[in-house]
């Protein structure tokens, strides 16, 4: 009996990194299906990478904004999102706008590429991704582990961090 229990939480072991595999394979095909891909896109690893020369625009709204957000990123918002209302940046300047998964960020980047800018991408997966590679975000006080998680559908695909709703 002894063994067979041995057995029986072995294969659960197994199912369960399965399917933490396979729910990261539903993120990129969630991914795949959501957006257009009407913009350039940039890995959470080149992002982080090139940091220090990059402006970061989130296009979440302020409530999402005020719980986390990547350091020193420019909250935008969607709803209300106006070009005219940018902080003053050079049009060939590196722009990585994210939101949560990247939905958002991409129709902002959209707007931003028609109205001249020139070096815009979308972070890929938002900050759901960046923050379930490990990275960190931030909020008034300095580093956090909350991430808001907009609602409880989409917090599923946040795997790390602290879900505020």
């Amino acid at each position: 009996m002894e063994k067979k229990g041995i057995i029986v939480a072995g294969l659960l072991l197994l199912a369960l990194a399965g399917y933490s595999q396979v729910k990261s394979g539903a993120f990129r095909l969630m991914l795949k299906s959501l957006l257009r891909h009407s913009v350039p896109e940039i890995g959470v690893r080149a992002a982080a990478r090139d940091s220090a020369s990059t402006v970061f625009l989130d296009a979440r709204e302020p409530r999402e904004y005020g719980v986390s957000h990547l350091k020193g990123a420019y909250p935008v918002g969607y709803d209300s999102f106006s070009v005219e209302q940018l902080p003053p940046l050079d049009k060939n300047s590196r722009i990585v706008v994210y939101c949560s998964v990247g939905y958002r960020s991409e129709k902002v980047s959209e707007q931003l590429l028609a109205a001249g800018f020139t070096n815009v991408a979308n972070l890929y997966g938002g900050i759901f991704e960046w923050v379930n590679q490990g990275l960190p975000v931030y909020n008034q006080n300095g580093p956090t582990n909350e991430v808001h998680a907009f609602d409880k559908k989409w917090g599923m695909w946040l795997r790390r961090g602290k879900k505020v709703y």
